[in-house]
Protein backbone atom coordinates (compact mmCIF):
# COMPACT_ATOMS: atom_id res chain seq x y z
CA UNK A 1 0.00 0.00 0.00
CA UNK A 2 1.34 3.41 -0.99
CA UNK A 3 0.25 6.33 1.19
CA UNK A 4 0.86 10.01 0.45
CA UNK A 5 -0.32 13.32 1.81
CA UNK A 6 -2.95 14.64 -0.61
CA UNK A 7 -4.24 17.93 0.80
CA UNK A 8 -4.48 20.07 3.95
CA UNK A 9 -7.20 22.52 4.89
CA UNK A 10 -5.73 23.99 8.10
CA UNK A 11 -8.57 26.42 8.81
CA UNK A 12 -10.85 23.40 9.32
CA UNK A 13 -8.21 21.01 10.67
CA UNK A 14 -8.71 18.69 7.68
CA UNK A 15 -6.05 16.39 6.24
CA UNK A 16 -6.64 14.26 3.16
CA UNK A 17 -4.46 11.19 2.66
CA UNK A 18 -4.20 9.30 -0.64
CA UNK A 19 -3.90 5.51 -0.44
CA UNK A 20 -3.09 3.28 -3.40
CA UNK A 21 -3.42 -0.49 -3.18
CA UNK A 22 -1.28 -2.11 -5.87
CA UNK A 23 -2.80 -5.56 -5.34
CA UNK A 24 -6.22 -4.56 -6.65
CA UNK A 25 -5.27 -1.29 -8.42
CA UNK A 26 -7.54 0.93 -6.32
CA UNK A 27 -7.00 4.37 -4.86
CA UNK A 28 -8.90 5.96 -1.99
CA UNK A 29 -8.74 9.33 -0.28
CA UNK A 30 -9.05 9.29 3.50
CA UNK A 31 -10.41 12.42 5.18
CA UNK A 32 -9.26 13.23 8.70
CA UNK A 33 -10.38 16.11 10.87
CA UNK A 34 -9.28 17.02 14.37
CA UNK A 35 -12.56 17.35 16.29
CA UNK A 36 -11.04 18.22 19.68
CA UNK A 37 -11.41 22.05 19.51
CA UNK A 38 -15.00 21.76 18.30
CA UNK A 39 -15.90 19.17 20.95
CA UNK A 40 -14.48 21.39 23.70
CA UNK A 41 -16.53 24.30 22.39
CA UNK A 42 -19.77 22.29 22.18
CA UNK A 43 -19.17 20.90 25.66
CA UNK A 44 -18.98 24.45 27.03
CA UNK A 45 -22.15 25.47 25.19
CA UNK A 46 -23.98 22.35 26.38
CA UNK A 47 -23.01 22.97 30.01
CA UNK A 48 -24.08 26.63 29.80
CA UNK A 49 -27.72 25.72 29.01
CA UNK A 50 -30.13 25.04 31.86
CA UNK A 51 -31.59 21.56 31.34
CA UNK A 52 -34.97 22.83 32.51
CA UNK A 53 -35.01 25.74 30.03
CA UNK A 54 -38.01 25.62 27.74
CA UNK A 55 -37.47 25.36 24.01
CA UNK A 56 -40.13 27.94 23.21
CA UNK A 57 -40.82 29.14 19.70
CA UNK A 58 -38.25 29.88 17.05
CA UNK A 59 -34.90 28.40 16.19
CA UNK A 60 -32.37 26.92 18.59
CA UNK A 61 -28.82 25.81 18.02
CA UNK A 62 -28.70 22.18 19.13
CA UNK A 63 -25.41 20.90 17.63
CA UNK A 64 -22.13 21.73 15.94
CA UNK A 65 -21.17 19.11 13.38
CA UNK A 66 -17.65 18.84 11.89
CA UNK A 67 -17.53 19.28 8.11
CA UNK A 68 -16.25 15.75 7.50
CA UNK A 69 -19.18 14.23 9.41
CA UNK A 70 -21.63 16.64 7.75
CA UNK A 71 -20.39 15.46 4.34
CA UNK A 72 -20.90 11.82 5.35
CA UNK A 73 -24.42 12.57 6.58
CA UNK A 74 -25.16 14.43 3.34
CA UNK A 75 -23.94 11.51 1.20
CA UNK A 76 -26.15 9.12 3.19
CA UNK A 77 -29.16 11.43 2.77
CA UNK A 78 -29.55 11.95 6.53
CA UNK A 79 -29.12 15.75 6.43
CA UNK A 80 -31.91 16.10 3.87
CA UNK A 81 -34.34 13.86 5.78
CA UNK A 82 -35.69 15.74 8.86
CA UNK A 83 -36.81 12.53 10.60
CA UNK A 84 -33.46 10.78 10.05
CA UNK A 85 -31.51 13.88 11.06
CA UNK A 86 -33.49 14.26 14.31
CA UNK A 87 -32.87 10.58 15.02
CA UNK A 88 -29.13 11.10 14.42
CA UNK A 89 -29.07 14.18 16.69
CA UNK A 90 -30.91 12.33 19.47
CA UNK A 91 -28.66 9.25 19.24
CA UNK A 92 -26.52 9.03 22.43
CA UNK A 93 -23.46 8.21 20.30
CA UNK A 94 -23.64 11.71 18.79
CA UNK A 95 -24.18 13.57 22.08
CA UNK A 96 -20.70 15.09 21.91
CA UNK A 97 -21.84 17.31 19.03
CA UNK A 98 -24.87 18.60 20.94
CA UNK A 99 -24.83 22.17 22.23
CA UNK A 100 -28.07 21.84 24.16
CA UNK A 101 -29.67 19.11 26.27
CA UNK A 102 -33.11 17.71 25.55
CA UNK A 103 -34.71 15.85 22.70
CA UNK A 104 -34.84 17.45 19.26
Amino acid sequence: MITKHFESVPEFGIERIWHYDETNDTATIENRQNHDPLLEHTKGQYNAVDERARWGDGMHKVASIPIIIYQELKMKGIIDDPVAFKKWLNDPENRFFRTRPGKV
